[in-house]
C-alpha cells in the first residue's frame, strides 16, 4: 500500500506490505518525520484521529478494519513530547526498492533533489525567502497568521473566535448566504479545533490585524489580495487545503542558502515593496513545478464505505452530505 506522511518538516511517501504491522506503520512515521511520541489524523474531506496507542505492534493494520492505502497521514508532535533524533539527517530513504525523498526542515541547506523546499536569493533584501510549513493540524491558516503578526504565540482558540465574534456583530454582512450555512452555525462550526480557515477568515483577521495579507494559489500561481490598503503584509501560501507562510531569512553575500533560525525571519514586509511580491511568486512557481498542491477540484476520492468514487471536494462533501459516509481514500 502507498501511503503520504505529512509532518511537521515535510512530506514523504512510502510503500508498506498488504500484511503491514502497527509496528511496522509506527517506525515508518518516526522515520519520515522524526517524531517518537506522534498524533495521527487522516481522511478527506472528514479527518478522523488514527490511535495506534495501546495496540499490539504484531497487529496486522488489515485486520483493525484501516485501508489506508493511498491516504495522508497527517502527523503532529504529541504536546508534551520532546523530539526524536530518528531520522532527521535523512535525505532519502529506500521501501520495497524504491527512493523516496524527504523535504529537510526548512532552515537547513537544501540539496539539488527535485522535491527540496525552494529558496529564493534576495540580494536587495540581505537574505534568501523561504517556505516556513506550518503543521498540518486544521488549525495552519490561523497559524501562518500568528506566525507572520504575533511571532508564532500559541493563539489559536483565540483566532477562532475574533472570527465567530466578528460574524455575530456584523449579520448584514456575514448572511447565510455568504456563508453557507446559518450564521450561528458557522460560528459553532469555525470555533472546533477541526474546522479549516478560508477567504472568509482571511478577510476577517487581516482587518482585524490592519494588515494586508495575499494569498498565493500554488496550482494556479493566482494572488488573492484580502484588506489592501495597510502599509505593511503577510504573504501566505496556499496548496489546495493546506496554509504555510513565507519569509525572508537574514544571510551573507553570495545568499547561497538560509542557515539562520527561524527566529530571525522577517515575515511582515512594506506592502509598497514590488520585489518580495516578485520573489514570492518566484518561490511558489518552484513549489508548482515540485506538485506541491492538491487539486482539490479534480482528484478523485473513492468511498471506502460503499465503494463509490467521486471527483473533488465537491463530490465526496455531496456524497457525506447525502449518506452520512465519512471514510473517503484517493482513488487510483
Amino acid at each position: 500500500m502507498r501511503i503520504r506522511i505529512r509532518g511537521p518538516t515535510g512530506q514523504s511517501t512510502v510503500l508498506l506490505d498488504d500484511d503491514a504491522t502497527v509496528d511496522v506503520l509506527r517506525r515508518r512515521i518516526t522515520e519520515s518525520t522524526g517524531l517518537a511520541d506522534f498524533d495521527v489524523k487522516y481522511g478527506y474531506p472528514q479527518i478522523k484521529t488514527l490511535s495506534l496507542d495501546g495496540i499490539t505492534l504484531r497487529q496486522k493494520l488489515s485486520d483493525l478494519g484501516l485501508n489506508l492505502n493511498g491516504e495522508q497521514l497527517i502527523v503532529t508532535r504529541r504536546e508534551g513530547s520532546a523530539p526524536s533524533n530518528i531520522g532527521r539527517d535523512q535525505r532519502e530513504m529506500t521501501t520495497a526498492g524504491q527512493q523516496f525523498s524527504r523535504k529537510p526542515p526548512i532552515h537547513e541547506a537544501p540539496n539539488k533533489g527535485s522535491d527540496d523546499p525552494p529558496e529564493i536569493p534576495s540580494p536587495e533584501h540581505d537574505g534568501i525567502f523561504v517556505l516556513r510549513i506550518m503543521p498540518d493540524d486544521n488549525s495552519c491558516l490561523f497559524r501562518a497568521i500568528s506566525s507572520a503578526t504575533m511571532a508564532g504565540v500559541d493563539v489559536m482558540t483565540e483566532l477562532r473566535s475574533v472570527v465567530a465574534q466578528t460574524i455575530q456583530t456584523n449579520p448584514a454582512i456575514y448572511t447565510e448566504a455568504v456563508l453557507e450555512r446559518k450564521p450561528d452555525d458557522y460560528c459553532r462550526w469555525i470555533q472546533s479545533e477541526d474546522s479549516w480557515g478560508g477567504g472568509i477568515e482571511l478577510s476577517i483577521l487581516s482587518k482585524h490585524f490592519d494588515i494586508e495579507i495575499c494569498s498565493i494559489d500554488v496550482q494556479s500561481l493566482r494572488v488573492d489580495r484580502f484588506n489592501e490598503g495597510p502599509p505593511m503584509r503577510c504573504i501566505l501560501v496556499y496548496s489546495g487545503i493546506h496554509y504555510d507562510t513565507i519569509a525572508l531569512s537574514p544571510s551573507s553575500p553570495p545568499y547561497t542558502h538560509a542557515n539562520a533560525p527561524p527566529e530571525f525571519d522577517t515575515k511582515v514586509f512594506d506592502a509598497a515593496d514590488p520585489l518580495v511580491l516578485e520573489k514570492s511568486l518566484a518561490l511558489c512557481k518552484v513549489l508548482q513545478g515540485q506538485h506541491y498542491y492538491t487539486d482539490t477540484a479534480g482528484f478523485r476520492l473513492r468511498c471506502n464505505i460503499c465503494g463509490g468514487t467521486f471527483v473533488g471536494e465537491k463530490g465526496a462533501t455531496q456524497h457525506a452530505e447525502q449518506t452520512g459516509h465519512v471514510d473517503f481514500g484517493e482513488a487510483g
